[in-house]
């Protein structure tokens, strides 16, 4: 085994994923520590997905790149527009107006994070599973899912959403994680279809899995982790241990194979 760092130096919009990142963990910290982290959410989630693009387009091109995401935000705001009006497919819940700006009832941010998320979950599945696509997009899907046990939980602390009637999993239903991964699954698809083809000609250095986007589900996993153990207050055990191992469970793997060679 070898690292295989066999790409041209520098690469631009790797290192611009970098480094947005390194300020989205930066955001991530101050807004753990401020008294109204709330203020911090969406400076967060755009630094999330800002380096989930040039991470991406760093891999393939910064055409497809934005095409995958596009992709995965209509239909991550498409899933939570029918959600708030019929209960489908997540469970009868509402945001508050908490979140701005909005758009048909659903915060922008919102669908902002599902298309950030959504490429680094895609790029786990890939290191996971890089020959069976449909192995992929139910492993992917899962691993978007995974980071919904840390997501919800802190979102209804925040008072971001409420639910009608409350689930088991810390006022959370069943069903909001069955909706995840009906359309985590059609995430994966969308983003394989427009991103996930490797063109013959692609250096070496250009196939596989993202490094960077396997590193940026990663950091989530352990920042949340990190985060509700030891930071939040008050602090919950619960969620920081069935999050991390979860989302540890394909985090640990993909990073693994993703800088085998």
């Amino acid at each position: 085994m070898r690292l295989g760092w066999d790409a041209p130096a520098p690469r631009p919009l790797g290192l611009v994923g970098a480094g947005l990142l390194a300020a989205m963990v930066a955001a991530q910290v101050a807004s753990g520590l401020r008294p109204e982290p709330i203020r911090l959410t969406s400076v967060v989630v755009v630094l999330l997905a800002a380096s989930a693009v040039a991470f991406l387009a760093d891999r393939r091109s910064p055409g497809r790149a934005a095409g995958a995401f596009a992709a995965t935000v209509a239909i991550g705001y498409a899933a939570e527009w029918v959600g708030i009006r019929t209960g489908m497919p997540f469970g009868e819940y509402s945001y508050t107006s908490v979140l701005r700006p909005q758009a048909g009832g659903v915060p922008v941010i919102v669908a902002a994070a599902w298309g950030g998320m959504g490429l680094a979950a895609h790029a786990v599945a890939t290191a996971i599973a890089p020959r069976n696509r449909v192995a992929r997009w139910a492993a992917g899907a899962a691993a978007l899912t995974a980071w919904d046990l840390f997501l919800d939980p802190q979102m209804l602390r925040l008072g971001l959403w409420t639910w009608a009637d409350e689930g088991p999993y810390r006022g959370v239903p069943l069903s909001n994680f069955a909706g995840w991964l009906v359309v985590s699954f059609l995430v994966m698809l969308a983003i394989d279809l427009i991103a996930g083809r490797e063109d013959a000609a692609l250096p070496s250095w250009r196939k596989g899995p993202s490094r960077g986007l396997v590193t940026l589900y990663s950091v989530m996993a352990g920042m949340e982790t990190v985060a509700f153990a030891a930071v939040f207050e008050p602090r919950d055990p619960l969620v920081a241990a069935a999050g991390g191992v979860a989302m540890g469970a394909f985090a640990v793997p993909a990073w693994r194979r993703a800088w085998r060679k």
